[in-house]
């Protein structure tokens, strides 16, 4: 996936199996990481209940470097 498809993306939130596959890591690990220590991300999550939502422009700007 590219990080154009990301911003095209219309939703506000994202799944921690999106947000894994550009952060090349394992959506689970994601989802454990913010309900323990969302402080450590570097991005906006909110735990709802049993979800996880990973804010998609806050990850943008995580993945650009900003």
């Amino acid at each position: 996936m590219y990080l154009d498809d990301l911003k095209q993306m219309d939703a506000p939130t994202i799944t921690p199996a999106v947000a894994s596959k550009y952060l090349g890591c394992d959506p689970q690990w994601l989802r454990l990481m913010a309900r323990q220590r969302p402080e450590q991300l570097g991005f906006n999550v909110a735990c709802v209940g049993s979800r996880v939502k990973v804010s998609r422009l806050s990850l943008i700007r995580f993945l650009e470097g900003n």
